[in-house]
């Protein structure tokens, strides 16, 4: 949009660039380093960051091709300015260039590369227990599993939305309306046209004692072409709940359920979509090890009415590990059963290990990719076997103490099922990467960030 690009020329002329050699460290779930970000050479009403990241990857059998195993590196960096005015408003730029090296342009996908442009550009504005966004910024809601920023793709994504933040960290509302920012590799990128993603997800931690609920409603309505070739408008509504909780005995829970219903042009649509895991933390031996079994069920479509859609929509999600680290499926017609165990060998090393199994919902309907899009056709009468194949994986973190630097590394092997073999997705693919990755922050500009229901003082919202 022409209007979040004068917002961004308007924060930078307004912003001198100045940097001074303090540090804020990449945060994650598992592990965090952290350093002073605290200057006195800058005004409190100024702030920067930085993050340089870069991930090499080897791949054997990329996109199921034998003997296509190409090593490359994906780099990303990001620079950030935020204002502060007195009292109620502020505002916060962010820049990003990120590129594929190495890699062959035929398989260079979209997340992987954007020439210097404008990820972040958002105006803010604090009235009592009221923030409201506008602009072009992150969303991520829950396990990001229906609205997040897919972080580890190279580019990420954002949303032109106006968001209103009612409450405050313990019991909060967000309402959002906008659209998904499309990535333009060599041009501004922009909105995929008009206002047709709306939400309203509620955070509630002191309702219940030990247990997070949050309620939420989605909604889409872009415009779409039904089966029949017919034009009209998608009203797809999808209520849901995510709930998590810890029970005594060290054992720990968390589930997601989603119903979606509405409209397809002049098909109707009828799909669901859920997970549970279930976690227990072992305190007595070394390393706190915890283990955790999992199930996901995504909904498709058995092609019994052509006039109803039963392949659940996954919106915009954060799919990294949710199916295996190869990254290959979405949460679409598909059933996945997961073993998980992770410990902690040191304060800032983390460690995960888990296997995973999956299984078409429906065997009339597509195999999905992590992005959405069909990654294997049924046949004529649909797949002779509803295994889509067999991974596992293992991840290693570990957080430099001085200075904020973040090491990951980790392997994924998947061994294809009858269902990939007999439609020419039969080789094994294995996936092998480390990432560095370098994040520093200077004033105290943009000081409060919301999100997914916790301050905490980085540069975005």
């Amino acid at each position: 949009m022409r209007s979040f690009s004068l917002i961004a020329l308007l924060i930078l002329l307004g912003c001198p660039l100045v940097m001074t050699p303090t540090a804020e460290a990449q945060k994650t779930a598992e592990v965090s380093a952290s350093q002073s970000a605290t200057t006195e050479e800058l005004p409190n009403w100024l702030s920067f960051d930085l993050e340089l990241r870069s991930r090499t990857e080897g791949q054997t059998a990329i996109n199921f091709l034998p003997g296509v195993s190409p090593v490359y590196d994906l780099s990303r960096l990001r620079i950030g300015v935020g204002v502060k005015a007195p009292k109620y408003f502020s505002a916060y730029l962010q820049m990003q260039d990120a590129h594929a090296l190495a890699l062959p342009v035929r398989f260079v996908a979209s997340n992987m590369r954007d020439t210097f442009d404008f990820r972040q550009a958002y105006l803010r504005l604090d009235i009592s227990k009221t923030t409201t966004f506008l602009g072009r910024q992150e969303l991520r809601f829950g396990d990001e599993r229906l609205i997040g920023i897919s972080d580890w793709t190279n580019t990420s994504r954002t949303f032109d939305v106006i968001r209103t933040v009612i409450g405050n960290p313990d019991n909060r509302l967000d309402l959002f309306s906008g659209s998904v920012v499309q990535i333009r590799p060599n041009e501004l990128d922009t909105t995929r046209g008009g206002f047709y993603l709306h939400g309203a997800y509620a955070t509630l931690t002191t309702l219940v004692p030990h247990v997070r609920l949050e309620p939420y409603v989605l909604m889409k309505t872009p415009t779409v072409a039904s089966r029949q070739g017919i034009l009209g408008r998608e009203t797809l509504v999808a209520p849901g709940i995510r709930i998590t909780g810890k029970l005594p005995a060290n054992f720990d829970y968390s589930l997601e359920g989603v119903l979606e219903r509405g409209a397809f042009a002049n098909d109707s649509i009828r799909a669901s979509a859920g997970y549970v895991k279930a976690g227990y933390t072992l305190h007595s031996l070394p390393w706190r090890p915890h283990l955790q079994a999992q199930y996901d069920y995504a909904s498709g479509d058995p092609r019994r009415d052509p006039s109803v859609v039963r392949t659940f929509d996954q919106f915009y999600p954060s799919n990294h590990d949710v199916f295996g680290l190869t990254d290959v499926f979405g949460w679409q017609n598909i059933v996945q059963r997961r073993l998980n165990i992770d410990f902690h060998p040191a304060k800032s090393l983390y460690v995960l290990l888990h296997g995973e199994t999956f299984d078409v919902a429906s065997t009339n309907d597509s195999v999905y990719s992590g992005g959405g899009g069909v990654l294997v056709h049924p046949p004529s009468g649909g797949f002779g076997s509803d295994r889509i194949g067999t991974e596992v994986d293992g991840a290693l973190q570990y957080a430099w103490k001085r200075i904020p630097l973040l090491w990951e590394l980790g392997i994924g092997h998947f061994w294809p099922g009858a269902l990939m073999s007999a439609n020419n997705h039969g080789a094994q693919l294995t996936l092998a990467y480390f990432q560095l990755t370098y994040r520093l922050k200077v004033g105290s500009g943009t000081s409060r960030r919301i999100n997914s229901g916790t301050y905490s003082d980085t540069g975005g919202n």
